[in-house]
């Protein structure tokens, strides 16, 4: 009790005191000072994205030819099975890739709380971030929320963030460069333009309206490559959002490279046919798979993919459900075609039987 006096007698808390009756033999007052907290400089919470130790220069993000929009892996629960999800992301770094999506559309981003989403950016951060550049995917409809998500992106330490449009709402152009304006504010970002999920085109008017802001890495571009080419051809940085045509964008009509899902399961197929020079060949190998993986809405077949590879647990978030054993066989006979060394993983590919699959409604 003698020392708990002592301490207590000895410390305090910004200069505050506080009355404390003792009874003790002589009934006086004395004055209880509490332990003074770790106090630093001109800090504040929440963090802004221009605080953040080590922060990537917009140029960094600009150059990023191979970005790979990585699939999130489950356990039979529903949680995220972060050791599947690291071995995906390390052979990525392996075959080249040099940036991944998190918590995308392929990632599944919109199936994600704001917590798990930001805990999987944070992770992948410290997992792996001084070896591949992290994008966050923190864009929304609100820009309130947008704003606050990619706030707490930036805070954990992804490098850039991916901003789509608002959806199923819309808003007027006006709205649009408000939106962005908005978002731009918090650090390096990537505008995602694909309207056959928003709803809503972005003209080149908008982004040619944005270009002033240095926090503009570019642009994921959907619509096809000669929206692409008149971005390139106006100096903006472009990356194709389509599998199917980025071979030609990249040699074709200026496209810095790709934001992809194909790489997931050919990282380094993928790689070749950005950095390799025009291939037509090589496209033309790659092509059956492309059309295969997006035969329904991705991620759909990628997830089937993935699970046949045995690199993910055959586990779906509803309402995303595995492709019919007839498109299974079709993979199969893809993979043996192709050759089974360009796939990631190690073992061989399966079928899979319906009751393989594993469905998730409450996570």
């Amino acid at each position: 009790m003698a020392m708990l006096k002592t301490y207590n007698s000895s410390a305090c808390f910004r200069g505050f005191e506080f009355p404390v009756h003792r009874s003790n033999a002589n009934k006086r007052s004395s004055y209880w000072k509490p332990p003074q907290a770790v106090v630093i400089p001109n800090f504040h919470l929440p963090m802004r994205s221009f605080e953040v130790k080590n922060r990537t220069s917009t140029d960094d993000i600009k150059c990023l030819r191979l970005i790979t929009a990585i699939k999130t892996p489950y356990l039979p629960d529903g949680r995220f099975d972060l050791e599947a999800y690291d071995v995906l992301v390390k052979t990525q770094i392996e075959h080249g890739v040099e940036g991944i999506i998190v918590g995308g559309t392929t990632g599944e981003g919109q199936l994600m709380t704001w917590d798990e989403h930001i805990m999987l950016i944070g992770h992948t951060v410290n997992c792996f971030g001084a070896k591949i550049k992290v994008v966050g995917n923190t864009g929304s409809n609100s820009t309130s929320e947008a704003i606050h998500a990619s706030e707490q992106g930036f805070g954990v330490g992804m490098h850039a963030a991916l901003h789509i449009n608002p959806y199923y709402g819309k808003t007027s152009m006006d709205g649009l460069v408000s939106h962005f304006d908005g978002v731009l504010s918090m650090g390096p970002t990537i505008i995602y333009n694909v309207p056959s999920r928003t709803g809503q085109d972005i003209p080149p008017h908008v982004i040619q309206t944005l270009v002033h802001n240095s926090n503009l890495a570019g642009v994921k571009e959907c619509v096809g490559n000669d929206r692409i080419k008149q971005y390139t051809s106006n100096g903006i940085v472009v990356w194709s959002g389509n599998d199917d045509q980025c071979h030609d964008a990249r040699w074709d009509y200026g496209a810095t490279g790709v934001i992809s899902v194909t790489s997931n399961l050919v990282p380094g197929l993928m790689r070749k046919l950005m950095f390799g020079g025009k291939n037509s060949t090589l496209n033309s190998k790659v092509a059956p798979l492309i059309d295969w993986l997006f035969q329904e809405p991705n991620p759909i077949g990628l997830n089937t993919a993935l699970a046949q590879l045995g690199v993910v647990r055959p586990v779906f978030r509803l309402p995303y459900v595995p492709l019919s054993v007839e498109k299974r066989i079709e993979f199969h006979n893809l993979v043996k075609e192709i050759g089974r060394e360009h796939f990631v993983g190690e073992k061989d590919v399966r079928v899979l039987d319906d009751d393989d699959f594993i469905f998730v409604d409450r996570y």
